[in-house]
């Protein structure tokens, strides 16, 4: 697929989901209005969409048809963006600013900004819950089709919102997110330095477990054997770990007005990444095979897929 042919589908697909998750948008009013204004402010603050793109394209690519993915799409972006909304937090990293626009905290108070990710997190199951099941393509079937279909449909989506459960919380994103907390607190105390087998807990836990989330949650919903959902659990490992790599070497060698952010700010604050650990000439080779083992584990398991097969490779290879 040529360069301007992915970017316009890229541009196109993203679109869609934009639209998708503001179907799920919370109403601003009542007492609670001003909290909800945060929560939307949070949500449509832009970003890549990475997360309920990659479910939606695994979940046709496993043939899955109709629009059970939908409420779980809208529900990982808004887990997400509270992890966001939270990590920006004066307690956590203290940012003003994300995407050149004033954080939700910043706007609104830190403590309305904690309610916000309170209530995007809660407000993201309530959403997912949608999924049980939805009626369509349901009228026109006889009653002994519907009720095995409506069984297969609320058992799918049961196992997809474990999934996603399981991966958000202190066994995925929370837990990475307490190591990554513990470990600068170590190295600003003690000097200790983090050991490889610690960054990688970090990176898989904090970033590679909500794609892992969304890849996995798409295949199950699409009727994905074990097999096939385990086999993109391991497809999202490698594309979670090797998005970090990548970060930690555009930290190095990026252009700041590209990212939208300073760089070499790891250096300047001491801070161990994967590029101090390894080197930066190992770290792109790491990336290389890790986003290379990615497509081909998709490959062997969901088939040829052009379009997620260059999204993957531009993401572990971007440069902004």
């Amino acid at each position: 697929m040529e360069e301007k042919e992915f970017q316009a589908l890229l541009q196109e697909k993203t679109s869609d989901v934009e639209e998708i998750i503001k179907q799920y948008l919370p109403k601003e009013d009542g007492y609670q209005k001003t909290v909800l204004e945060a929560m939307n402010y949070s949500l449509l603050a832009g970003g890549k969409r990475l997360r309920p793109l990659l479910m939606q394209e695994i979940f046709t690519t496993f043939g899955g048809r109709g629009r059970v993915v939908e409420p779980f799409m809208a529900a990982i972006e808004m887990i997400h963006t509270y992890s966001l909304v939270h990590d920006d937090l004066p307690a956590m990293d203290n940012d003003e600013y994300r995407r050149g626009r004033r954080t939700t905290w910043s706007v609104y108070g830190d403590a309305m900004g904690i309610l916000a990710g309170d209530g995007l997190l809660n407000l993201a199951f309530e959403t997912a819950l949608q999924a049980f099941p939805l009626k369509e393509d349901l009228t026109e079937l006889e009653d002994e089709q519907r009720i095995h279909l409506v069984a297969g449909r609320m058992q799918a989506a049961a196992r997809a919102l474990h999934v996603l459960a399981a991966k958000a919380g202190v066994g995925g994103m929370i837990g990475g997110q307490t190591a990554d907390i513990e470990a600068e607190k170590k190295e600003d105390d003690s000097g200790e330095q983090i050991s490889m087998e610690q960054l990688l807990f970090i990176h898989e836990h904090k970033t590679a477990a909500l794609i892992q989330a969304a890849m996995m949650a798409g295949a199950i919903l699409a009727g994905a054997t074990e097999r096939e959902v385990a086999a993109m659990e391991k497809c999202a490992y490698n594309i979670g770990i090797a998005f970090q790599i990548q970060d930690d070497i555009l930290d190095v060698i990026g252009d700041s007005e590209e990212l939208g952010k300073p760089v070499g700010s790891d250096m300047q604050n001491h801070k161990q990444t994967y590029v101090t650990l390894k080197g930066l000439e190992e770290a792109k080779a790491d990336v290389k095979r890790l986003s290379e083992e990615a497509v081909d584990i998709l490959r062997r398991t969901a088939g040829e897929n052009l379009f997620l097969e260059q999204l993957i490779l531009s993401l572990t290879n971007r440069r902004k």
